[in-house]
């Protein structure tokens, strides 16, 4: 069969000359469906990239192809190759009944994580035909042993074939009773706040080191225990002296600049013991702490954006200690999205809390947020690249208000603060450890 591969493209995600819209795992799949002779109606496909798979399949007279792909720029992207290639004929699902309902094929492009392997193979004993054969495949020098161990708890016969293309196929068949309850979501508590994940969502349901960082910055790791902003002054202790001062529940995070009514900082405790200082009067009566921070209110309900929510951590831990705020919480993944909405129910806080399965926050008007939080990815599937978080910062800077709030974590060695000063407006830097710094971008 004589697909046109080349012609398919990767957007709206990020494209670069080291980043493709297929591989050959895709095409060592289409090859071994079309020679089972399966119906289109009667193959799934999970994983499904930039629609290598399910287009090249339409394109060869199998109609009727059902199709998941967890990230809605794979989505998007599926859609404009088919209109570019004039192919149509196939259908979107969840990872649910509905695709998998009478599939007798699976075709599935194994996913980095084996949580995500389980749910998916569970799934695939839970509800597709009988004499389902599932066929995984990637590339050899991302796949491990452990993921045969994943397939053989859902199926009795696991065959991994020669490689091929510095590719390989699984071959999964005669698929097992499963449990009465499928294995996700699962649960963790952490304090105050209740993480639920399944299992495509990053990290699981722990807290990720960087998400944690940050919520100790913004004073919300206690979850429902109240609003707290960690603030900087004189080094006092061997984390360089940080102390935690209430938040108006009504107000957004802002610098001290000169504006009446600001609350001045009550001496706390740092993380290491040492105490707080007291802050000094600013230029019109406010009060700012050495550092120069203070909480100060924006309006009696300011728009919290969430940017890669992930399971929901940061969005219900703001939601949970600021009350009037409305919280947006976006993520590009379905199993994030699942996830944070499940998180936000589980900690009582899913009224107020609008979760989207959205790329960049691209459906959120230009200047509609004042505060966005964000723990961009540095990775793209299994490529390193800092593409994704630019895409982001350029997001944050287009759903700001002027003089909205942008605080970002990410690892020290990236260096993102000259990115964000240059995408976003000034940039502070509010902490940094060996391993995270934590910054705050006033949207210029």
């Amino acid at each position: 069969m004589d697909f046109p591969y080349a012609r398919l493209r990767r957007r709206p995600d990020v494209e670069a000359e080291n980043l493709q819209a297929h591989d050959a795992t895709d095409l060592l799949l289409v090859e071994r469906a079309l020679s089972r002779g399966a119906a289109g109606e009667e193959i799934a496909v999970i994983g499904d990239g930039y629609g290598a798979i399910t287009l090249a399949l339409t394109a060869a007279g199998r109609p009727g192809v059902r199709v998941h792909q967890d990230v809605v720029t794979g989505r998007r992207a599926l859609e404009l190759n088919a209109a570019d290639l004039g192919l149509s004929g196939f259908a979107t699902h969840e990872l649910d009944a509905g695709l998998l309902a009478g599939a007798r094929l699976v075709l599935l492009q194994l996913p980095k994580s084996l949580a995500e392997l389980e749910e998916i193979t569970d799934a695939v004993a839970r509800w597709a035909a009988p004499d389902a054969v599932l066929v995984a495949g990637g590339r050899v020098k991302h796949m491990t042993l452990a993921q045969n161990e994943v397939l053989g708890r859902r199926f009795a016969v696991v065959q991994p074939q020669r490689a091929e293309r510095k590719s390989r196929l699984i071959v999964a068949s005669e698929p097992l009773p499963v449990p009465a309850d499928p294995p996700f979501p699962v649960a963790a508590p952490h304090g105050g706040l209740q993480l639920v994940a399944h299992g495509g969502a990053f990290a699981g349901a722990k807290l990720d080191i960087g998400t944690r960082v940050l919520l100790d910055v913004l004073g919300l790791a206690s979850g429902a225990l109240g609003g707290w902003i960690a603030e900087p002054v004189e080094a006092s202790g061997a984390l360089g002296g940080w102390i935690a001062e209430p938040v108006e529940a009504s107000g957004a995070l802002r610098q001290a600049q000169g504006l009446t009514g600001g609350q001045g900082p009550i001496r706390g405790q740092g993380p290491t013991g040492g105490q707080g200082l007291t802050g000094g009067q600013g230029p019109t009566g406010g009060w700012k702490s050495p550092g120069g921070w203070v909480a100060e209110p924006v309006e009696a309900s300011p728009t919290v954006v969430d940017l890669g929510c992930g399971t929901g951590a940061l969005a219900v831990s703001y939601a949970l200690a600021h009350p009037s705020a409305r919280v947006i919480a976006t993520d590009r993944s379905a199993a994030a999205v699942a996830s944070a909405r499940a998180t936000a129910s589980a900690n009582g806080a899913a009224d107020r809390i609008e979760v989207m399965h959205d790329d960049a926050a691209s459906e959120l008007s230009d200047e509609s947020a004042d505060v966005v939080l964000l723990n961009p990815p540095f990775h793209l599937g299994t490529s390193v690249h800092t593409g994704a978080a630019t895409r982001l910062f350029e997001a944050a800077a287009r759903v700001l208000r002027p003089g909205g709030e942008l605080f970002t974590v990410f690892n020290s060695s990236l260096g993102y603060r000259a990115e964000l000063a240059r995408l976003v407006g000034p940039t502070e830097q509010l902490q940094r450890t060996p391993k995270f710094t934590v910054t705050r971008s006033i949207r210029r």
